[in-house]
């Protein structure tokens, strides 16, 4: 054992060494250098040979997609479809590549030629389904690049946006490149949208434009496609309107009036709060009627949200009733004051009727609620009967109308005795 210990403690321990081996990289931790020079190459060459049939780009394009890298030069794949090459900074092509001359810029300037050219766009799309975000960041860069480009392919391309837009391939969002400050100094914006909702609109309808808008919320930002010296309700109508588009005029009326009357509604809610005195507010909002051209029934319509959306009501329904004919018997100078006309009385009979309903602890508060405001002088014994016999609406309808059954029994009742007092008389 001695021997074996001996023999051993002689021996050299080898440590580890790092020898010279070099293993092979794996092809995809290489880091590939971006050159679209040669990838720009191939795809001219191929609409080259296709030419102007759009068919075959599709499908060249398609086939392509299996070779070359779409994923890493969507930037300059869609920049040929559209322009014929790379385009530089402010949308002029580069001068040192190679280009073609069948592009959507040197196609024809007609609506049944863009609607093709949005084929080919969608079929590309639908195929490589990771080309859709870089699609859409082109759509915004292209009109970004908009003074760089010609009158004719401006239009061009507002075309194929305003299909596109129809067809769902790009969001609304895309048309913040249009409110760029130089752009709509210069009219850009403004001549372009012409062309873009006008085939839009083609596509689709006003409805379908303005739910894309709204998603996006560019509904009310319609106005800022001129400059702030011509920023107005009438500018943007008389444009718009003797371009052919008054349904976009009407649309963006409406947006306007809309954005008032929550103005409107805000600025109300406030003075409340405040406790400012009932002249003040009637005053403020009779100027603010005249000025922003509101009817009377519109304005007894926010004033009741107003009045409403001002208090907590109470979760008990059995204590909301006593709440709001406090708070309303409070505030019914307020409503009076806006109810000069019978139109007026029947709206406010309609909002109530809905309110009652959409809120429904006061369900069973819309008979006294009634009441209180005929005694109050804001409501007329014409009106109630008008409504309930014709005016009102389907909320609720079984129940408030059976709410105010007896109400409108002595109402007729009150009216025939006060007609027979009155014959008598004579």
């Amino acid at each position: 054992i001695r021997r074996l210990v001996s023999f051993m403690s002689n021996q050299k321990i080898q440590k580890p060494t790092l020898t010279g081996q070099r293993f092979k990289t794996r092809k995809r931790d290489e880091k590939k250098v971006f050159d679209p020079t040669q990838f720009q190459e191939t795809i001219v060459q191929g609409l080259n040979q296709t030419g102007s049939d759009l068919d075959a780009v599709a499908k060249f394009l398609d086939a392509s997609g299996a070779k070359l890298d779409y994923r890493r030069y969507a930037e300059t794949l869609f920049d040929i479809l559209v322009a014929g090459g790379m385009l530089a900074p402010g949308g002029t092509l580069s001068d040192d590549l190679t280009r073609t001359e069948f592009c959507l810029f040197t196609a024809q300037e007609d609506l049944e030629t863009m609607q093709a050219y949005a084929q080919v766009f969608n079929k590309l799309i639908r195929r490589y389904k990771y080309l859709e975000k870089g699609f859409e960041e082109e759509i915004k860069k292209l009109l970004l690049f908009l003074k760089g480009f010609t009158e004719s392919e401006r239009n061009k391309l507002a075309m194929l946006t305003g299909i596109l837009l129809a067809n769902g391939n790009i969001s609304a969002s895309i048309l913040n490149s249009l409110y760029n400050e130089n752009l709509v100094k210069e009219g850009v914006s403004a001549a372009f949208a012409v062309k873009l909702f006008k085939s839009w609109i083609h596509e689709k309808d006003i409805n379908s434009v303005a739910g894309s808008l709204r998603k996006v919320g560019m509904d009310n930002r319609l106005l800022e496609l001129f400059p702030a010296n011509k920023r107005s309700c009438e500018h943007f109508s008389k444009y718009f309107t003797d371009a052919g588009l008054k349904e976009l005029s009407d649309f963006a009326r409406n947006q306007q009036a809309i954005g008032s009357r929550k103005e409107l509604q805000k600025e109300l809610q406030e003075q409340m709060e405040r406790g400012d005195a009932f002249k003040d507010i009637i005053a403020s909002a009779r100027e603010e009627m005249k000025k922003n051209n509101i009817s009377e029934q519109t304005m007894i319509g926010i004033v009741w949200t107003s009045v409403m959306s001002y208090v907590e009501w109470n979760k008990k329904e059995e204590l909301v009733t006593e709440q709001a004919i406090k708070h309303l018997k409070q505030y019914s100078p307020l409503l009076k004051a806006f109810t000069s006309q019978g139109a007026s009385e029947i709206l406010l009979l309609v909002k109530m009727q809905e309110y009652c309903y959409d809120n429904i602890h006061f369900m069973n508060s819309f008979q006294k609620i009634v009441v209180l405001l005929y005694k109050a002088d804001v409501l007329s014994e014409e009106a109630i009967l008008k409504w309930y016999t014709e005016a009102h609406v389907a909320k609720g309808r079984s129940v408030f109308l059976e709410q105010m059954k007896k109400f409108v029994e002595w109402l007729k009742n009150a009216e025939e005795e006060s007609e027979s007092e009155e014959e008598e008389a004579d």
